[in-house]
C-alpha cells in the first residue's frame, strides 16, 4: 500500500470526520487555489485529493473537470460522493502521488493541506517534484502549502491531548522533523517538516522556478513569524 500502513490506518479512521478536521485548522486555502485554476489553460490536478474538500469548489468555481490522485479508498469514496452531490466534474484516481501519470500535461497541479510533509524523506518528495515536472505543460504551475516549523508551537503542543475536532494526541520527534497525530483508537499520521532551503533544493532539482512564496494564503510575506510555507512554481515555457 502506498506511503505506510500506519498511515493509511488513521485516513480510513478519520475519513468520515476528515473535513472538520481540515476545517478547524485551514479553510482559506480553498480560495487561493481556485484562484489559481482560473488562471490555469489546461488540465487542472489535484495531489492527495482527499474527500474533495479543496477539489470540489475548484470543480465548481471553475466548471471544468478536476483530477484528483489520493492513496486511501476511503477518502475517494468520499470524494466520489460529494462530487456527485455537488454536480461537479472530478475523475478521482487511486494511487500513489510519487508514482502519478497524466495522459495529457496540465496547466496546475496542486498539493493542499500540507499533504507533502506525509513524505517522510527527501527523496520521496524529490520523486514527487520529479513526477510534476515531467507532468506539467511549459509554463505550469505547481502549488503547495507546508508547515514552516515553530518551535514555540512545538513546546506548547508537545504531548497535548485535543478533543475537537476529532480526539487526538501531538506528538514531537524534533530529532526526526516528525508530527504524529494519534487518534484515541491509536491510529497515527505523521507529518515530515522541511526547511525553505529543502524544498528550494527540491524546486532546483526538478528544474522547475519559484514565482512566489509567501507566508499565507493572502499574500503575506514569509517572515520570521510566519507558521506556513505557500509556494507557486513553474516549469519553463
Amino acid at each position: 500500500m502506498p506511503y505506510d500502513d500506519p498511515l493509511m490506518s488513521w485516513y480510513e479512521a478519520a475519513s468520515d470526520r476528515y473535513d472538520a478536521w481540515a476545517a478547524a485548522d485551514m479553510t482559506a486555502d480553498v480560495p487561493f487555489y481556485v484562484g489559481l485554476a482560473h488562471e490555469a489553460d489546461g488540465p487542472i490536478v489535484e495531489l492527495a485529493v482527499g474527500t474533495g474538500r479543496v477539489a470540489i469548489p475548484v470543480a465548481y468555481a471553475t466548471g471544468r473537470r478536476v483530477i484528483g490522485v489520493d492513496a486511501s479508498p476511503g477518502m475517494l469514496r468520499q470524494a466520489r460522493a460529494r462530487a456527485a452531490e455537488a454536480g461537479v466534474d472530478l475523475t478521482l484516481i487511486e494511487g500513489d502521488m510519487r508514482e502519478f501519470t497524466l495522459d495529457e500535461p496540465a496547466a496546475l497541479i496542486y498539493c493542499p493541506y500540507r499533504a507533502l510533509l506525509h513524505l517522510p524523506t527527501w527523496a520521496d518528495r524529490r520523486r514527487v517534484f520529479e513526477r510534476v515536472a515531467a507532468s506539467l505543460q511549459p509554463g505550469g504551475r505547481f502549488a503547495w502549502n507546508a508547515i514552516a516549523f515553530d518551535h514555540r508551537v512545538a513546546a506548547r503542543e508537545d504531548g497535548v491531548r485535543h478533543e475537537e475536532p476529532v480526539p487526538h494526541t501531538v506528538r514531537f520527534a524534533v530529532g526526526d522533523n516528525r508530527i504524529d497525530l494519534v487518534l484515541d483508537g491509536g491510529a497515527t499520521t505523521s507529518l515530515w517538516w522541511a526547511t525553505k532551503n529543502e524544498w528550494l533544493g527540491l524546486i532546483d532539482v526538478a528544474g522547475l522556478h519559484v514565482e512566489a512564496l509567501h507566508g499565507g494564503f493572502a499574500g503575506e510575506p514569509l517572515t520570521d513569524e510566519s507558521t506556513e510555507y505557500v509556494f507557486v512554481v513553474r516549469r519553463s515555457p
